[in-house]
């Protein structure tokens, strides 16, 4: 079947549909990573946006209930040079393009790649429609340009849980990544998590640290957490700008004044950083890939990082008693934060990876590690 991608700008690409049928509007993004497909598709922190894949071939090793991130694709549409209908991998349990018809996800394969991630490079991040069947190019780009913009927006409310839970303690990840540290404090430590968009290998990644997680909505007040007594509080991932989060982070801040430890990773760490007094942009065209390189401040070490983002914190907007402590190689941008007075610190990647690099798996230790300090 006929499908078209258009651009808000006017420039438009003929393809072929795979998966569902109909219309699909969001901002159209690339990613750079070449695996990882499955966890791109249901990371929550891709809500409201088109997702191009930079790898020329995707879905060659099929789809996997395992793999998922949560509960069912969060793309608004994807974008692709090839879908491979051919699953070659003993644990696939179906293809790429049956997985996303059966999950209502719009998608166009057979277009230049290529071309479509230089003119967002270019150009930057645009609105985009996907349309499928005998569509009117010049009618999607109009329609492209009706698309709501990402700016003010509250995507977190659409992926946010609705009641708190707590994560299952057999639902671990594969052995070969537990990495387990011992624990000075003697028990479980106990996590309250807000979930923005909470990717499951976050969960995963602490509950092999021996942690036992709680997780509460984007809108809970700071006192149903605390009120759990928790040894540290998590600020997750999700999607979309920080800035209209502001019961976010009014919630935020509460947490910090009770000086109980607290980790944040992507949009936690922006709110994070708002709750400490800095301000947040939109970047040209984000980070999204598992192969951008960060730098320790401190030690000058360097990091390979899964990444995923459109926004960014202003450095020259943090007070005196927040300091940088990782750097973005490609294009200097803030990537990690730490309060000097507080026990706060937080991350703009992902270390969880899924997909991506394990290199900065050892922030989960330093969080298990302040959160013994004031448990012992």
């Amino acid at each position: 079947m006929n499908a078209v991608l258009a651009l808000e700008n006017g420039i438009w690409y003929r393809g072929t549909a795979v998966g569902s049928t109909g219309l699909a509007r969001g901002e159209v993004v690339f990613n750079t990573s070449m695996t990882g497909y499955q966890e791109v598709l249901t990371d929550p922190s891709y809500a409201g946006q088109i997702v191009t894949m930079t790898c020329p071939q995707i879905g060659n090793y099929g789809v996997v209930a395992e793999d998922v991130e949560s509960g069912r694709p969060q793309v608004a549409g994807f974008v692709v040079r090839e879908a491979s209908s051919v699953a070659s991998n003993w644990r696939s349990e179906g293809t790429l393009p049956d997985y996303l018809a059966d999950n209502g996800v719009v998608a166009i394969t057979g277009i230049d790649t290529r071309a479509l991630t230089r003119v967002l490079r270019t150009v930057g991040v645009m609105r985009g429609v996907i349309g499928t069947g005998k569509v009117d190019p010049d009618e999607l780009v109009a329609e492209a340009s009706r698309v709501t913009p990402m700016e003010g927006l509250d995507l977190v409310k659409n992926v946010s849980c609705t009641e708190p839970y707590d994560w299952p303690s057999d639902d671990l990840e594969p052995v070969g990544f537990r990495l387990v540290p011992g624990n000075r404090s003697g028990r479980p430590l106990r996590i309250a998590a807000y979930d923005f968009g909470l990717k499951r290998n976050i969960l995963r990644r602490l509950s092999a640290h021996g942690c036992e997680v709680r997780v509460f909505p984007a809108s809970a007040p700071a006192s149903d957490l605390l009120g759990i007594k928790p040894d540290g509080v998590f600020l997750s991932n999700g999607p979309g700008d920080p800035a209209p989060l502001r019961y976010a982070v009014a919630n935020a801040r509460a947490v910090i004044d009770a000086d109980v430890p607290v980790f944040g990773i992507c949009l936690g760490h922006q709110v994070l950083a708002l709750a400490m007094g800095g301000s947040t942009y939109k970047l040209k065209f984000g980070h999204r890939g598992g192969n951008h390189p960060v730098k320790q401040v401190s030690t000058g070490q360097v990091e390979i990082t899964s990444q995923n983002h459109g926004f960014a914190v202003e450095p020259a907007s943090l007070p005196e008693d927040v300091e940088v402590t990782h750097l973005n190689l490609y294009d200097g941008t803030v990537e990690g934060l730490r309060h000097t007075q507080r026990p706060v610190f937080c991350v703009q990647y992902h270390p969880e990876a899924s997909p991506g690099p394990h290199d900065a798996d050892y922030l989960f230790s330093c969080f298990l590690e302040d959160m013994e300090r004031r448990s012992c």
